[in-house]
């Protein structure tokens, strides 16, 4: 078996790795720590775009393992037609959840409440009083219910919504209720007055918050973007922004990052966040103990956790 373990991090910082494998240090650089074909587990390093994360994939011949520290692949799919055939794909289910939730509620009630007002009138000294909606007794409509999805409803419970629906590829029952198929969006999206975005970035999402989705929604509606930039037609939201109908809070955008002098930067009735979903203090514990348990099962010939695909 290839022993060579490519990991973003140093190996000693990382509780319970198995002995008997060679772990390499590789964080994108523009040198590689050993020879790709000896690689049999790439850890793919985090955050730091696709170009990066697909380099090494071609010459990794014997690679058995990609393992992703994000809840999306969209950054290595360019590169998976080159890997041999039985390469597993996992992602980081359960290394994300709990801070991308926490910041979809903090943007939610941010935009509600009219947090970034507020800022700006401190800046000013000016009292900006008045009455601001509140999540109480709000409709709010998941757009993705994964694991991601199912914790920013667990976060919502004790908010007093007056509904929460849920959306994915296909229908399915839940303890909480019904998740409906993509099919019925266009008759869920005028009822909601909350609409987050945690869905995977695929084909049949890419731009699915469109013209004409963004459209049916109602008027003075929060849509909260933290799935991934390209979900959403950042031209039909802008317009929708600037005719003052609708207002979004943003974690992601496209593109990305959201070069100086974009027009999103200062449209009207939005909050940007820099792509921080994940990046708290709660991402390196649960990537470092996801890290160690997916090369101890390897190591261990062990069925593997968070398989998204198998090449061929």
């Amino acid at each position: 078996m290839t022993a060579d373990v490519w990991l973003p991090l140093p190996a000693d910082e990382v509780p319970g790795l198995p002995d008997g494998l060679s772990y390499r240090l590789w964080d994108g650089g523009s040198d590689y720590p050993a020879d790709p074909a000896d690689c049999a587990f790439y850890v793919v390093p985090y955050m730091k775009g696709s170009e990066i994360a697909v380099r090494p994939l071609a010459a990794m011949t014997g690679v058995r393992v990609v393992q992703t520290l994000s809840a999306g692949i969209d950054h290595v799919q360019p590169g998976l037609g080159a890997l041999p055939t039985g390469v597993r794909l996992c992602n980081a289910r359960g290394v994300h959840e709990a801070s991308t939730a926490e910041l979809t509620l903090a943007l939610i009630l941010a935009s509600l409440r009219g947090i970034p007002s507020f800022v700006a009138g401190q800046e000013k000294e000016e009292w900006r009083s008045g009455f601001y909606p509140a999540l109480a007794d709000k409709s709010v409509l998941i757009v993705g219910y994964g694991s991601i999805g199912a914790a920013i409803e667990d976060r919502l419970a004790p908010f007093e919504c007056a509904r929460v629906a849920r959306v994915a590829r296909s229908w399915r029952t839940t303890a909480r209720g019904p998740v409906h198929p993509l099919t019925e969006l266009p008759a869920l999206l005028p009822e909601a007055d909350v609409v987050v975005l945690s869905t995977p970035l695929t084909e049949q999402t890419k731009g699915l918050a469109g013209a004409e989705f963004l459209g049916r929604m109602k008027d003075g509606a929060l849509l909260v973007n933290v799935a991934r930039g390209p979900v959403v037609d950042t031209k039909a939201l802008l317009a929708e922004l600037e005719s003052g109908r609708i207002r979004a809070a943003l974690d992601v955008t496209d593109p990305e990052p959201l070069p100086a002098g974009h027009p999103l930067w200062h449209a009207p009735n939005v909050l940007i966040s820099p792509h921080v979903g994940g990046s708290t203090s709660a991402f390196l514990p649960r990537a470092k103990a996801l890290i160690a348990r997916q090369v101890t099962k390897y190591a261990a010939g062990q069925p593997l956790d968070n398989i998204v695909l198998t090449t061929g």
